[in-house]
């Protein structure tokens, strides 16, 4: 158990029977009244992000979360299946508990947040960006660069990325996997 005054980025509470993680959280001492805490809270079951506002001094109730590091092997019916790089044992998770799937391959390391408790994984997290080759790539139209143009491409991976009409076939690109945008060109 704990208060509000313990609420930070990232921890992850259970409440209204689920599991939400902090991604924002801002304490509020207005002129008169009491003092309060204005949160985002993005569940770990939907991916739903909600606003809340705790009073100060509520209890809530942490859940114990452990981050481990997997590498991801490959998709079939089940889902996505990955392997512990500690103890390689291997788990199954469904798609909607992996964010930016398509911009996995085989073979990339990434986070899976577990409940400590229970043992059951909660989310997959990618690292912040990834290199990927371009598989395909429209050719570029010579002249037609007012205004920064942009054009897709598509990955080793299958994602369809914006890229800059320099970018061809067979070059690598860095992409951000939080904004699934195109960062720079990987030699």
């Amino acid at each position: 158990m704990a208060t509000t005054a313990d609420i930070r980025n990232g921890l992850v509470i259970n409440y209204n029977n689920d599991l939400f993680q902090i991604t924002e959280f801002q304490h509020v001492k207005p002129g008169k009244g009491a003092a309060f805490v204005r949160t985002k809270l993005k569940s770990l079951t939907t991916g739903r992000v909600i606003d809340n506002t705790f009073n100060s001094g509520v209890t809530i109730f942490p859940v114990r979360v452990e981050r481990r590091k997997f590498q991801f092997l490959y998709k079939d019916e089940a889902g996505y299946n990955f392997m512990d790089q500690e103890t390689f044992d291997q788990i199954n998770l469904d798609e909607k508990l992996v964010e930016g799937a398509d911009l996995m391959k085989e073979g990339q390391e990434v986070e899976i947040v577990i409940n400590a408790d229970t043992e059951t994984p909660l989310s997959c997290e990618l690292p912040p960006f990834v290199e990927l080759e371009v598989t395909y790539a429209e050719p570029g139209i010579k002249g037609d660069t007012a205004n920064s143009p942009k054009k897709r491409v598509e990955v080793e991976s299958g994602a369809k990325i914006m890229v800059p009409l320099f970018i061809d076939s067979g070059q690598k690109i860095r992409v951000d996997t939080r904004t699934r945008e195109y960062v720079e060109r990987v030699k």
